[in-house]
């Protein structure tokens, strides 16, 4: 597995004035730009080429990043700016053809974590996507999805949040129509035909939506 996804067109309407006049992926947390961290693991990783999609204020992003030679992978872009954020599984469908035909692995632009991406993992016979699964945040008390022996269900007992990290077959997608669609009914929906593992992850992860919790994530780190 050599190619990733990191999703970068969303508006960041929560966080705003921030986002007013620039991408919330290039918002800095350490000094550092967001999309920067993810970069240099999935360069770490062994991930050659990195998708990134964009919308919001999106020409700011190549802008910032160029080809991707500083962190010695290459960077291509999915430019939404003409039709707008097209959302999680939207941006995918239209990011297929830099994806290519062998499975991927797929991170939100707005997380922070810990988590070391793998580009040995291997999907399991069978299952068109692995989610990784995080403890329930302050704002997500109730959770997204249930876990029981290395399956994800939409359903159950113990439910957990679904960290915005996932690896998948190019097969979940590749038969969708282009336009915009959320990622959420579509791995629900994948969910019944039980071909969706995952795993709980207990590190560090956290969500950065507000400009509260992007100051939380600074201070925390200078300590």
């Amino acid at each position: 597995m050599k190619k990733a996804m990191i999703l970068a067109a969303g508006k960041g309407e929560r966080m705003r004035p921030l986002t007013d006049s620039l991408p919330k992926p290039l918002l800095e947390v350490g000094g550092k730009p967001l999309i920067v961290w993810h970069i240099e693991k999935l360069a770490r990783a062994g991930f050659i080429d990195i998708v990134i999609n964009m919308a919001h204020l999106g020409n700011l992003i190549p802008q910032a990043l160029g080809d991707g030679s500083k962190w010695g992978v290459k960077l291509h872009f999915s430019d939404e700016q003409n039709e707008g954020a097209l959302e999680s599984a939207g941006g995918i469908v239209k990011a297929l053809p830099l994806l290519g035909n062998e499975p991927f692995l797929v991170v939100n632009g707005d997380v922070w974590c810990d988590y070391e991406f793998d580009s040995a993992f291997e999907l399991g016979d069978g299952l068109l996507a692995h989610l990784i699964l995080v403890p329930n945040p302050e704002h997500n008390t109730k959770g997204d999805f249930a876990l029981s022996k290395g399956m994800i269900s939409g359903d159950g007992k113990s439910r957990y949040t679904f960290s915005g990290i996932g690896y998948y077959s190019p097969n979940l997608f590749k038969w969708l129509e282009y336009g915009k669609r959320g990622l959420g009914d579509l791995l629900r929906d994948t969910m019944l035909h039980d071909a969706v593992g995952g795993e709980l992850y207990s590190g560090i992860w956290r969500d950065i939506g507000t400009p509260q919790r992007l100051a939380e994530i600074n201070e925390s780190i200078k300590t």
